[in-house]
């Protein structure tokens, strides 16, 4: 029967948009454990839960990995009546989230996607309720799917080696930097370029009315029609209806740590290269290699090398940790959101010239100045080559596995037909 033909390819249908949605979604955020933290944080803050604070990071972790590891099974076919009660109660639950936030808006941006992709509150709820429709199309028919394993452990040994494949990847993000930056500072970006406006660039646009009285009346005036001098001004209302354009970086300003003065563009439009280390929090940043952070600064100064630390603590926690780390290198303050966003470590260390970010390491990974050489651009490129390496690496082994599972899928679906869809069931 046709309609018989028509449900089976919009099951699938479902199954497939749903899969890649989670993959992606689970992925992106997964990959910046650090990031998905703070907006765990930012929620707990904004409902009034901030005992919860301490697991933000856990959860980062283990919902992202969950959000992954289901679409992987719902594309792969893999354990569906599983996947489908996961795919259901997570856009149950978040769907039913999504719209308390769209209608309180405790804050400005979800985070589903990360920083890959920036959505409002209200365009994530509808987004939402699409995929919801979808998923709800997977719930009611999960058991019409036939196993495409004849035996379960071959489906339980594919999903543990996924779940544990996708923590790996995610942990490795956490201890070194995410493996994909999609936030404004990332290495090849100009920090002075991301603050500009083009002069061509659209502005904000208003709704401007004016009210007026006279005589014991009160009328509204739109600025082309503003009444005589007979009228006495009472107020003006303005509302935004199209907003202009916004630098990909708002909010970045480097002041000196006593007198506030800003010297943003002094160092950012500096002709040679700066290194810049990066604390929040001084207080909280981790100790362990700042003796090659120290040798690092020392080798900077007697080549003339800039070395500098943006951090957002006060005067005495900065002048506890030069007393207690011996630190030589100049402090200034920045806004510690901004911190964060340009560098997901504690501390964490920024190569500069002429405001283009052209290196960027961990704490766990700053190098030693015996390995510095004198031409800081090419040691640079090769050093984040070797990061780049190990992402294609990681991706390899992702999809390594992905295909020894849908080749195996394929044989088997081959031998019984077991993955597809059961035509008895569904013409009952």
């Amino acid at each position: 029967m046709p309609w018989k033909n028509l449900s089976g390819i919009f099951l699938h249908f479902s199954r497939i948009i749903a899969g890649i949605v989670f993959i992606y979604s689970g992925f992106v955020k997964g990959i910046d454990p650090l990031g998905s933290a703070y907006k765990f944080t930012d929620y707990f803050v904004a409902f009034n839960m901030e005992s919860l604070e301490q697991y933000s990071l856990i959860l980062s972790v283990l919902l992202s990995a969950a959000e992954m590891l289901i679409g992987i099974l719902l594309l792969a076919g893999i354990k569906m009546v599983m996947a489908t009660w996961g795919v259901f109660l997570f856009m149950g639950f978040f769907t039913i989230l999504t719209l308390i936030i769209a209608l309180t808006d405790p804050v400005a941006d979800c985070g589903c996607f990360g920083d890959a992709i920036i959505l409002t509150n209200w365009e994530t709820f509808w987004k939402n309720v699409v995929l919801m429709g979808l998923v709800v199309n997977l719930f009611i028919n999960r058991k019409k799917f036939k196993n495409f394993f004849r035996l379960r452990y071959y489906e339980s040994g594919t999903v543990a080696i996924f779940f544990i494949t996708i923590l790996a990847i995610f942990s490795y993000s956490y201890r070194n930097l995410p493996v994909i930056d999609f936030r404004p500072f990332s290495i090849g970006s100009n920090i002075i370029e991301k603050m500009s406006v083009p002069p061509d660039a659209p502005a904000d646009e208003y709704e401007i009315t004016l009210y007026y009285t006279k005589d014991g009346e009160t009328r509204a005036f739109s600025v082309d029609s503003i009444p005589d001098s007979s009228w006495e001004w009472v107020r003006t209302e303005s509302i935004l209806i199209s907003p202009g354009y916004e630098p990909p970086i708002t909010n970045f300003r480097i002041e000196s740590i006593t007198e506030g003065i800003d010297h943003t563009y002094d160092i950012l439009e500096e002709g040679g290269y700066t290194f810049v280390m990066v604390a929040y929090d001084l207080d909280r940043s981790s100790r362990n290699n700042i003796t090659r952070i120290n040798q690092l600064a020392e080798w900077s100064s007697q080549r003339d090398i800039g070395f500098i630390c943006l951090t957002s603590s006060p005067v005495p926690q900065i002048d506890e940790y030069i007393e207690n780390t011996g630190a030589t290198y100049d402090f200034y303050h920045t806004d510690e959101i901004t911190l964060k966003t340009i560098i997901r470590s504690n501390p964490g260390l920024l190569l500069l010239k002429q405001g283009t970010i052209i290196g960027k390491w961990h704490n766990r990974n700053i190098p030693h100045a015996d390995e510095v050489g004198d031409n800081l651009l090419s040691w640079s490129f090769e050093s984040q080559q070797t990061s780049k390496n190990r992402l294609i690496t990681i991706g390899y082994i992702l999809s390594l596995l992905f295909a020894v599972t849908l080749l195996n899928v394929a044989g088997i679906y081959l031998r019984g037909v077991p993955g597809k869809i059961d035509e008895k069931k569904m013409l009952n």
